[in-house]
């Protein structure tokens, strides 16, 4: 690959309050208890992984949708500037929207996108990385709002910025 691109696996997911109830430790005879309330929060969340260097790049938003996916795109092309950036990424309706093809053909050229098989979660390293922020993020843990969600995912954004080789590693790109 050329020196002057990098290649980027993409795709977003969403952190809801819905409680997840995973296997887990407790004292004998003690069910392990989860409070909850009547109602939903959530945070949507893209994500960009370079299996290369293990540099994330995410970005919170309220919903996933087109225009929150030109967001996306836009952060990364100032994150990124002079560079081909290839993506990998599934086939979700909002990555073929009309307002991204324009998009991309007005101001696009910086960008490659390398659509992956449908219902081929497996072949995006970034789903595990999606699955490990939902087991420290939101398995077995009661959030009292969106704002405690948020905190969460900042603190695990934080940590995985620090340690590019434990994200290979949990992706399964360690050498």
């Amino acid at each position: 690959m050329d020196p002057d691109s990098v290649l980027l696996y993409l795709d977003e997911t969403h952190i809801r309050s819905y409680h997840v109830l995973r296997s887990t430790w407790s004292a004998v005879g003690r069910q392990k208890q989860v409070p909850t309330f009547g109602h939903h929060a959530h945070v949507s969340l893209f994500g960009a992984v370079n299996i290369h260097d293990g540099e994330t790049v995410l970005h919170q938003t309220t919903a996933a949708n087109a225009a929150t996916f030109l967001d996306f795109l836009r952060m990364l092309k100032e994150r990124y500037p002079d560079r081909l950036m290839v993506l990998v990424l599934d086939n979700a309706r909002i990555h073929h929207a009309k307002m991204v093809k324009e998009f991309l053909r007005e101001e696009g050229q910086c960008f490659h996108f390398i659509c992956l098989p449908p219902y081929s979660p497996q072949l995006n390293p970034i789903e595990r990385l999606w699955k490990w922020l939902k087991d420290t993020v939101i398995a077995n843990v009661f959030h009292k709002d969106r704002n405690d969600i948020i905190q969460a995912i900042t603190r695990f954004v934080n940590y995985i910025h620090e340690r590019p080789e434990e994200v290979l590693q949990r992706l399964g790109c360690a050498g």
